[in-house]
This record gives structure tokens, sequence and C-alpha cells, in this order.
């Protein structure tokens, strides 16, 4: 599915814990706004307010009626019936709001809510790394294609999404590539996003560093410092980064072993990638052993780093073999080299999500 003819309105909103920004999308295109509202997280009415208010002044703005409202939400939640649950970053929201159908109510649409992370990787599925992956393969002769994505997004938290065969897997629960409760690879007792997340970033700066926490600057200085950039600790940032990398790439390891598919990075410390990526590459390629000191590939496939041209390169060309049928001479050909890829956002984060969003409207309207 590619929506970016489809002549449907939707409006959407970008929902941070400071901020609401409002659009309407056309054909994957910005048409009107964004309108920013504050969130005012503590007071449910006057969050409810801005939301309405946001809604209703990119309506008036659009050429035409809007045909839904679809955007991404905090959870938990329950997302198909549009209840959103006890938010951590809103705290107005306690025991179960039912915001979906308010919206619908109010302003005579369907109403669609789900994860940013499930968004993420829905928007890059249909217009951003898995089209241009399979772009790269095509001019290269390949006859390798991919229909699978996991969506791995690196900021505040470590969130994530997956599409299998062009479809969005939601959960019986609303939860479904929920990859900040996996396992923190270097700290087992703990999750996987007190490794990889802006917090995780300082913290470890910090103790290199031999600084306090509240003294760690953000993870974009943390980056610089690492590049030589800026003044202060550069062993401290290049420390923060790997192990980020280690956490994360263990993380994705653990999702592609039942999704086998592409995994592309979204977020915000996702431009921090020279820093981290070769070592989270490096984890996924890494070995398990028996009782028996036989060492064997963690996952089945080779995992390709598609920021290195080399590896790109190599990941294109594959294994290409000419092989005889038994019993005959006919010949055919297999690439016999298992590989996945991993990579960047293509349209960036946001995009990609309003784009998912978009996408996920009209694939639902499709389905009443």
């Amino acid at each position: 599915m590619n929506p970016s003819n489809d002549k449907r309105i939707v409006m959407t909103l970008d929902a941070g814990g400071t901020n609401f920004n409002f659009s309407a999308i056309r054909g994957n295109t910005v048409i009107a706004g964004p309108v920013a509202m504050p969130s005012d997280g503590d007071n449910l009415d006057k969050c409810l307010e801005n939301i309405v208010e946001g809604f209703t002044q990119i309506r008036d703005r659009c050429p035409e009626l809007p045909a839904a409202i679809s955007f991404a939400f905090p959870g938990p939640a329950d997302y198909p019936n549009g209840i959103i649950g006890d938010l951590g970053n809103l705290p107005g929201f306690r025991g179960g709001i039912a915001l979906g159908p308010m919206l619908r109510d109010l302003f005579g649409v369907p109403v669609f809510i789900n994860n940013d992370g499930d968004l993420f990787a829905y928007g890059e599925a249909i217009a951003g790394f898995l089209p241009h992956v399979n772009g790269l393969l095509e001019q290269s002769g390949s006859p390798k294609r991919y229909r699978n994505l996991l969506g791995i997004t690196l900021g505040t938290g470590f969130g994530g999404g997956i599409v299998l065969d062009g479809k969005l897997m939601s959960g019986d629960n609303s939860i479904s590539g929920e990859v900040w409760l996996l396992r923190n690879r270097l700290n087992p007792k703990m999750n996987a996003e007190e490794g990889c997340s802006i917090r995780a970033v300082r913290r470890v700066y910090a103790e290199n560093a031999g600084i306090e926490f509240d003294a760690a600057p953000d993870p974009k200085d943390i980056h610089d410092i690492g590049l030589g950039k800026k003044p202060g600790d550069q062993g401290a940032a290049i420390e923060a980064f790997r192990r980020l990398g280690v956490v994360a790439g263990d993380a994705i390891a653990n999702a592609l072993t039942l999704v086998d598919g592409l995994a592309v990075i979204g977020g915000g410390i996702a431009a921090a990638w020279q820093l981290f990526l070769p070592a989270l590459v490096d984890e996924m390629n890494d070995y398990y052993s028996d009782f028996n000191a036989n060492r064997f590939r963690r996952l089945a496939s080779t995992v390709f780093d598609l920021q290195n041209p080399a590896q790109i390169n190599a990941f294109l060309k594959g294994n290409v073999r000419e092989i005889t049928v038994p019993g005959g001479d006919k010949k055919v050909t297999y690439d016999a080299l298992q590989r996945v890829g991993v990579g960047l956002t293509r349209l960036g984060t946001s995009e990609a999500v309003s784009i998912g969003a978009y996408a996920y409207a009209l694939n639902r309207l499709g389905q009443m």
C-alpha cells in the first residue's frame, strides 16, 4: 500500500509530554498546520480542551472535511477502542480515558490511535527504509526482497514496532513490539530501556567522566564530545554510546529471531549512529556456545550495517550460486547468504510516524 496518491485528508497529532502538534495530511503531504498547543498533561480537562482546540483549528484550515483522525499517543492504552490508560508523562490520564470515542463524537469521523513506535515502523515500511532497501536490491540485479521490518526508536525511551508482510502487528493487548521490556544485556536485572535511552547515555558518561548525573550533558553534546567536536571526556562519550550499542544490538537481535527482517532505527539518539552502530551490529553478529564449547551464531542470518558502504555492497551482492537439479541437467540459481540489514530512518522519525498514522487510517477505512 502506497498512500502517496490518495486524495483523502487525515488529521494527525504528534503528542509530546510538553506540546501537542497538530496537522492534516493528504497523499503523504502536510496540507495544514502545524498547530501547536500545550499538553497540560497534569490537568486532564485542560489537556482534552487543547486536543479538541488543536484539531478544530486544523479542520478549519483544510480545503475539505477530513476523512479521519489518526495519531500516535503514549500507552498503556487499548488502542483499537481509543481508550488511554495511566500515562507517566501525562499524569492527568488516570483510570481509562475514552479519548477516541470523545473525538469521534465531536468531529463525526473515525478516530484511530496507535503507539508511536508502531506508526514509525509502519511509515518506514510503506515509504521509507523498506522500499529503499528493496530498490537498491532491484538496481543491483539481486532477486532478494524483504517484506518484514522491525522499527526501533532511541530517545527518551526505547520504542519498537513490527510490520510483517505489509501488516502492522498490534497484538491482542495493543502491546506488540514492546522492545523496552527486553532484558538488558549488560544489567540483566534491568530492562533494555535502562541501557539505550537518553538517561542511559548520560548516566554512563557521568560514571566514566567522574561527575554527577545532573551535570552530564545531553546526548547531542556527548555525541559531539565523542567525535572531538566539543571539549569534554571523549573516552567517556565513546563508552556511553558503545554500551548503548551493545544493549540495543542484543535487544534487536532477540526481536529479529522472531521477525526475520530488516531493522530501521529512528529517534533523537539515531543521529549519533557513528558511535553506536558498529557495536550494535557486532553484538548482533556475536556467537553463543554450548556446553562442549562449540560456537554458533546467535542469529542464523548475517547482519550488515547498511550505513557502511562496504557492507552495503556485500549485502546487495549476496552469495548467488548456480546448482544442478538432481536427476537431470537443469540448473537453478539461489542466494545462499541468509542476511538482514540495520540502518537509519529514511524519512525522519516524525515524518515516518505521520505517514504511518496516515496509512494506518486509510487501511482501517478500507476495512469498514
